[in-house]
């Protein structure tokens, strides 16, 4: 068969391909669309059958598929390369160009068998660079066999460079969208957790009544802080933007810190000339003059201070300073009253997880009745210890970086290690690891992707390494741009000719289907087993 070559410039197309690559990544706004639209683009005008785009996982080890408009697309956000592993690993690793016309007897070649790529003969591979640093690889194969010029690989290279700086940009955009997911997600607890608006009404009701009561230019109230050092504005009525950004004062400075170290009120004849006030230069911009300062105490605890000021000077007479006194004493009551009501949200929040995962646990232990006679006691007490400490792992994590989302791979990280240490006999050197990308996920589908995920693990610890002294227990964590992808890999003995049916895998089957609407399929590999779960996206965003 003859070889293709192409004898004109590439010159124009080199130019038309990164105007127009440019000019669509400027419209595109995530992750998975700019990634199809690079392999897109690519194909369309450098006329290749098929361009393909991978991406470093956060290890820097493997390269996995995200985008291809040649291979089968189930083979996206699952297959992956060591760097070294084909040619485009081998791109990667030499940080420069690698093509053949005849790859599939390249001896860098590797066939990945989901990509279905059987059909194509020549390739080139270029690194993604940025700074001269991969983050991943962009390859091109044609189904005729093709000489690649030198034109071509430069333009290639040029598609490759302009590639890398995009997508580092629009994964940045994605971490911040996530972080934003994550802060709104926050807002939505912290709305009905913490009623901040609960309590701010509150203290603008006091503020505006105190106001108009006491004839005053300003009130305002300072609350002291979770670390009980300073004293923050929370709210003031009748006053301008200046007053309102005041910073948070340490107790221990001006009157207003007085007030709320010693307990007791303070008058203040003219604030602009007291040296005790801080802020004089505010005061008089502002036309702030006397100042009748007092404590919001509850049980004889000073929780913060509430502030009256008169735009004139000011004696505040015996009623007017007891009405002031009984305000701030009310306004205290009301304070407390609210954080109560906050306290018993976050008491109902928590209620609501640990009754979430007492359910589960319940349901786990439900479905083993039926098998309880041939059961081993000690076996069954292990695997549900084994269990609970997934379940706590997630709230480990949930208590050290939020409040409902988790980062899977973190929890993984951390139950995999102890699955390791308590199911692998001494001799043995089983090694269990988790790579791949951050997957981030409210804490209930989390919860049941970590039990998924461990049953599979001790499943595999249990059966597939019998008789022998070392094994691999792989979990990689991918995502294309309609599912999740988790795959539980070893290189045990591999699956029998039948499915046995198992109380795990019944687990799994369930927690799979029923609490994360997905799919499980077991494959059977050269030596050993693969679990492929997938889950659609819509996780997410879903909230409990």
């Amino acid at each position: 068969m003859a070889l293709t070559h192409r004898s004109q410039s590439t010159r124009p197309q080199a130019l038309t391909a990164l105007r127009e690559i440019a000019h669509a990544l400027s419209t595109t706004g995530d992750l998975d669309s700019s990634l199809d639209l690079i392999a897109r683009k690519t194909t369309e005008v450098m006329h290749v059958d098929s361009c393909t785009i991978y991406l470093l996982d956060p290890d820097g080890e493997r390269l996995r598929l995200r985008a291809s408009t040649g291979l089968a697309r189930r083979a996206l956000g699952r297959a992956t390369l060591k760097v070294g592993e084909g040619m485009t690993g081998y791109a990667v690793q030499r940080n420069e160009p690698v093509y053949a016309q005849d790859a599939q007897h390249d001896p860098h070649f590797k066939l990945i068998d989901e990509a279905e790529e059987s059909a194509f003969h020549s390739l080139l591979a270029v690194p993604l660079l940025l700074d001269s640093t991969p983050i991943g690889a962009l390859n091109v194969q044609t189904i005729q066999p093709h000489t690649f010029t030198s034109e071509e690989i430069e333009v290639i290279a040029l598609i490759g460079e302009l590639a890398a700086g995009a997508l580092v940009k629009v994964q940045l955009l994605d971490k911040q969208k996530r972080q934003i997911e994550e802060m709104r997600a926050l807002a939505q607890v912290s709305e009905v957790v913490t009623s901040p608006q609960y309590l701010d009404d509150i203290l603008d009701v006091v503020t505006e009544m105190a106001a108009q009561t006491m004839d005053a230019a300003v009130c305002s109230i300072f609350l002291l802080d979770e670390t009980e050092t300073h004293l923050e504005l929370r709210s003031a009525q009748r006053t301008t933007a200046v007053y309102q950004n005041r910073p948070p004062l340490p107790i221990n400075q001006g009157v207003i810190g007085l007030v709320a170290q010693t307990g007791q009120p303070i008058y203040v004849a003219d604030v602009r000339s007291d040296p005790r006030y801080v802020g004089q230069e505010m005061a008089r911009s502002e036309g702030l003059v006397s100042l009748l300062s007092v404590p919001l105490s509850v049980r004889d605890r000073v929780i913060g201070v509430l502030n009256c000021y008169t735009a004139v000077p000011h004696q505040f007479s015996e009623e007017q300073q007891a009405l002031f006194l009984t305000l701030a004493n009310q306004t205290a009551l009301a304070i407390e009253n609210a954080r109560l009501v906050t306290n018993t949200a976050v008491i109902r929040e928590m209620h609501h997880r640990i009754k979430n995962n007492l359910q589960t646990v319940a349901m786990l232990m439900q479905m083993q009745i039926p098998d309880a006679e041939r059961l081993n006691t000690r076996q069954v007490l292990e695997t549900n210890i084994h269990r609970i400490h997934t379940i706590s792992a997630v709230h480990e994590v949930l208590s050290e970086r939020g409040f409902r989302l988790v980062d899977v791979k973190d929890v993984l990280e951390r139950i995999i290690q102890m699955t390791a240490e308590t199911m692998t006999a001494p001799a043995q050197d089983i090694r269990l690891t988790v790579h791949g990308e951050a997957l981030t996920l409210p804490s209930r589908a989390a919860t049941s992707l970590a039990l998924v995920v461990n049953e599979l693990a001790q499943n595999a610890l249990e059966h597939a390494f019998k008789g022998r002294a070392t094994g691999r227990v792989e979990i990689s964590l991918g995502r294309s741009p309609d599912e999740l992808i988790i795959l539980v890999k070893d290189d045990g003995t591999g699956l029998p000719d039948e499915l046995p049916h198992s109380l795990g895998l019944e687990i799994v089957d369930t927690l799979v289907k029923e609490d994360l609407h997905g799919r499980i399929k077991f494959n059977r590999l050269t030596q050993g087993t693969e679990v492929s779960i997938r889950i659609p996206r819509t996780v997410e965003q879903e909230m409990e």
